[in-house]
C-alpha cells in the first residue's frame, strides 16, 4: 500500500487501546473498532482476541470509511476463526423398506334425496313436530333441519314443535302443496250457516235474495244477471241470521262458483219451474257433490203459466239427486221470489238443515278465512271480501292472503260500517293489503311483519315456479299444434275487469275460442280501468283490449288507442263475449 494512501485510510477511523482480560485472568491489550455499526476485535494474536471478554465501544468518525473497511475486516475475522461456519441442513434419510401408504379416498357426502311430488298435498297444523312433518312430506329429519337452518331457525330435536308458518315454508322448499288444519282449542260456539245460492242464468237467484233481505239488488245488476259474488247477511223473521253468497249463474263463472262451494255449508239450488234443469244446474249439482255440501232445492217461478214443478222433480231425480219425495234426504221447496211465496218454508228448511249439521266454530285464536272476491278501489287500494270460518279476525293484525301480505287497516261489514273484529260466518271486507289477492285464497294471521313478508315471498316464489312450468307446457303444446296446423292465426288480447274473479271468467271465455284455426293469446290481465300502459303494451304486442264491467276510458286514452290503431271493447255482460259455441 502506498505511503499516501495508508495514512488516509488510517485516519478514516479512530482506534483506542483497551485492556482486556482473558478467561485465565491474564491482562492484554487490544483495540475495538466499529465500522458501519459492526463491532470488531482487532489483535495481532488471534487467540488473544478470541479470549477477550470485555471491550469498550468506539464509533468511527468517518462513516464512509465503513464501506471500504467492511470487507477487509470480515476477511480478517475468517482468518482469526471468529466467524462460525454455516451449518449444513440435516437431511433425514429414508429407512422405509415399503412404499408409503396413501390415505383412503373419502367420497363427498351425497345430497339428501327427498321423495316428494309437486301434486302431493299434506295437512299441516300449529305445534306439529319434525317427525310429523317428515312423515307427511317424505323427507328425512336431517333435510328438514337443513332447510330450517337456511331459514334462520334452529331445531335441535325431532320432537321439538314448530309453528304452522314454518311448516308451510319448509313444505314450499320441498315443492309440496299444503293445507292448513286449525285446531279446535278454545271456546266453541254455534255459528250462522253460510248458504250459497246456485243455479242457471236468469232462474231467479238474485231475486230470491232480494226478497229475503227486502232490498233491490237485482235491478242494479247489468242485464239482470249477477256479474260477481256478493256476500251479505240476511236477518230472518225468526231473529236468526244466515250468511248468503250469491254466485253468478253463467257458465264462464264456474271457477267462482267452485270457490263459493268450498266455503259454504248449504247450497240452495234454484231451478225455474218453466225452464227445468239446465246445463249450469247440473254444474252446480256437481260442485256441491264434490264439496260434500248438502243441497236444498228451491223450485222458483211456480206462479208463472207453464210452470211444472213435478217435471223438475223428475229431472233432478234422473240426475241422481235423491229428493225427499222419492225417499231421499234432499228437501224441496216451491217458491216465487217476485211474489214472495213460500219464503217462510224455505227459511224453515234452511234452519232445519243447519240444525242437523250442528254448525259450531272456534271463537278464540287466530282467524281462518277465505277470499270470495278481490278488487282495487281508487282511494283505498286493494280490497278483499272474505268469509271467516273460524277464530276472530281483528283489525291491526298482520295477515298473509295468498301470496300477498299486509296489516289490516280496517274491517267493514256488509253494510259498509267499520268494525274492530269479525267472527265466524261473517263476511268482511279487508283493507290494508300490499297487493291484490286471488279469489279463493286463504287468509293467514301471523305474528309479525317479518314473518308475513317471509311467508309472502315464499308463496310468490312457488307461484312463479308453477307459472314458468305452465308456460313451458303451453309452449310445447302450441309448438306441436303449430306443426300440425301451420296456418293457425294468433289473436293477442289484453283483459281488464272490475274484480279478480271477473278477470278469470273473461279469460276462460276467450280461451274457449281456441281451435285449429285460431289461437287466443292472453298477453296481460289486470284489475281496474284501462290505462296508457295498456295502450303501450297493446301497441307493442299488436293486441286487442277487452274491458269487462269497467268504466269507459277517458278521451285521452281513446284518442291514444285510435292513433295507435288499437281496438278497445268494453263489455258489461259476460255473454256478450264471443265463445266457441
Amino acid at each position: 500500500m502506498s505511503k499516501q494512501l495508508m495514512p488516509r485510510l488510517l485516519g478514516m477511523f479512530r482506534s483506542r487501546m483497551q485492556v482486556g482480560v482473558d478467561k485465565s485472568g491474564n491482562r492484554y491489550f487490544t483495540r475495538v473498532k466499529e465500522v458501519d455499526g459492526f463491532k470488531f476485535l482487532h489483535s495481532d494474536k488471534p487467540k488473544v482476541a478470541a479470549n477477550c471478554t470485555a471491550y469498550k465501544h468506539y464509533t468511527i468518525r468517518n462513516f464512509h470509511a465503513g464501506v471500504y473497511m467492511l470487507a477487509w475486516n470480515r476477511k480478517r475475522e475468517e482468518v482469526a476463526g471468529l466467524k462460525a461456519p454455516k451449518k449444513e441442513k440435516r437431511v433425514k434419510k429414508e429407512n422405509r423398506t415399503q412404499p408409503p401408504v396413501e390415505a383412503p379416498y373419502v367420497a363427498p357426502k351425497p345430497k339428501i334425496a327427498i321423495k316428494s311430488s309437486p301434486d302431493k298435498t299434506v295437512d299441516i297444523f300449529d305445534g306439529m313436530t319434525l317427525i310429523d312433518l317428515a312423515k307427511r312430506t317424505g323427507a328425512s329429519i336431517v333435510a328438514l333441519q337443513d332447510i330450517l337452518a337456511d331459514l334462520g331457525e334452529k331445531v335441535e330435536s325431532e320432537f321439538n314443535s314448530i309453528s304452522v308458518d314454518l311448516a308451510e315454508l319448509v313444505a314450499m322448499e320441498l315443492g309440496v302443496n299444503i293445507r292448513r288444519m286449525h285446531t279446535g282449542e278454545g271456546t266453541v260456539e254455534p255459528r250462522p250457516a253460510v248458504v250459497t245460492v246456485m243455479g242457471h242464468v236468469d232462474h231467479g237467484k238474485t231475486s230470491l235474495l232480494d226478497s229475503l233481505r227486502q232490498t233491490s239488488v237485482a235491478a242494479k245488476e247489468a242485464g239482470g244477471i249477477t256479474q260477481h259474488i256478493g256476500a251479505f247477511v240476511v236477518e230472518m223473521t225468526s231473529g236468526a241470521s244466515i250468511t248468503f253468497l250469491d254466485t253468478p249463474g253463467h257458465a264462464a263463472f264456474s271457477a267462482m262458483r267452485a270457490r263459493g262451494a268450498a266455503v259454504t255449508d248449504i247450497v240452495v239450488l234454484v231451478v225455474a219451474a218453466d225452464d227445468g234443469v239446465m246445463p249450469q244446474t247440473l254444474e252446480a249439482m256437481s260442485h256441491a257433490k264434490s264439496a260434500n255440501v248438502p243441497v236444498v232445492v228451491a223450485i222458483n217461478k211456480c206462479d208463472k203459466s207453464g210452470a211444472d214443478p213435478e217435471r223438475v222433480r223428475i229431472q233432478l231425480g234422473s240426475e241422481g239427486l235423491l229428493l225427499e219425495d222419492m225417499g231421499g234426504d234432499v228437501q224441496v221447496v216451491e217458491i216465487s221470489a217476485l211474489a214472495k211465496l213460500g219464503l217462510d218454508k224455505l227459511e224453515e228448511a234452511l234452519f232445519l238443515q243447519a240444525e242437523m249439521m250442528d254448525l259450531k266454530a272456534r271463537i278464540d285464536g287466530p282467524a281462518q278465512a277465505f277470499v270470495v272476491e278481490a278488487r282495487v278501489d281508487r282511494g283505498r287500494g286493494p280490497l278483499a271480501t272474505a268469509i271467516v270460518k273460524a277464530g276472530t279476525l281483528v283489525s291491526g293484525q298482520h295477515i298473509v292472503v295468498g301470496a300477498e301480505w299486509g296489516r289490516i287497516r280496517s274491517l267493514r261489514d256488509t253494510a259498509g260500517n267499520i268494525t274492530e273484529f269479525a267472527k265466524p260466518a261473517m263476511p268482511i271486507e279487508i283493507e290494508g293489503l300490499r297487493g291484490l289477492p286471488m279469489a279463493g285464497d286463504d287468509v293467514v294471521v301471523v305474528d309479525s311483519e317479518e314473518r308475513a313478508r317471509m311467508l309472502s315471498q315464499g308463496r310468490k316464489k312457488k307461484q312463479e315456479k308453477d307459472r314458468l312450468q305452465k308456460i313451458d307446457e303451453d309452449m310445447t303444446e302450441e309448438a306441436e299444434m303449430a306443426e300440425e296446423t301451420p296456418e293457425r292465426v294468433e289473436m293477442p288480447i289484453i283483459v281488464k275487469a272490475d274484480v279478480q274473479g271477473s278477470v278469470q271468467a273473461v279469460t276462460d271465455a276467450l280461451r274457449s275460442l281456441n281451435s285449429q284455426q285460431v289461437f287466443v293469446n292472453i298477453v296481460h290481465v289486470g284489475v281496474g280501468p284501462i290505462s296508457h300502459h295498456d295502450i303501450d303494451l297493446a301497441q307493442a304486442c299488436r293486441a286487442y283490449i277487452v274491458g269487462f264491467n269497467i268504466r269507459t276510458p277517458p278521451s285521452s286514452i281513446t284518442l291514444a288507442a285510435t292513433q295507435a290503431n288499437i281496438k278497445v271493447s268494453c263489455l258489461l255482460l259476460i255473454y256478450a263475449c264471443p265463445t266457441a259455441d
